[in-house]
């Protein structure tokens, strides 16, 4: 399999597991919310409801998106060369920066919900968000790692690949 089908179908792969996880997380919040009923789960709720539509909608986005991606890339290596320094290139810098700031919004959020898991001893509404945020942000991280480093492995194949054009 060539590395442009391969970045692709692995960005598609690791989308469906934020949809599951995001159909999944959105599952529970509902359970939280009429079943638990407790203010602490309602807080649970919230996080879980917000990231798991982000999942669902990001996840989505690049599903339908990756085969148009690869055809795309592909035309530019046999027909459009330039095209790879030019485009593709630039593309995959930005999606590998941004990589950087969602990292750190990421860690941000775990801290934010560690300090609210912590800050009262009683099971609060706050509490709850914290854990959510906690449960989240963590998921969402471990998967962007694995997108990044495959990111980095993509874009080091495109420079390779100018050198020989």
């Amino acid at each position: 399999m060539n590395q442009v089908v391969k970045y692709f179908n692995g960005e598609k792969a690791e989308s469906y597991i934020f949809i599951f996880i995001g159909v999944i997380a959105f599952a529970m919040a509902l359970y939280f919310i009429f079943t638990l009923k407790t203010s602490f789960w309602k807080g649970v709720a919230i996080p879980f409801i917000l990231v798991a539509l982000l999942e669902f909608i990001v996840g989505y986005t690049i599903v339908t998106r990756s085969s148009k991606d690869i055809i795309r890339v592909q035309t530019y290596i046999t027909n459009e060369s330039q095209k790879i320094q030019i485009d593709e290139i630039p593309r995959m810098e930005k999606v590998l920066s941004n990589f950087v700031i969602y990292r750190y919004v990421e860690i941000a959020l775990i801290l934010l919900g560690i300090v609210l898991m912590y800050s009262s001893m009683n099971d609060t509404f706050w509490r709850g968000i914290g854990l959510g945020l906690f449960i989240q942000a963590s998921i969402v991280l471990c998967l962007d790692f694995f997108a990044e480093r495959r990111g980095h492995i993509y874009i080091v194949y495109l420079q390779e690949l100018v050198k020989k054009i």
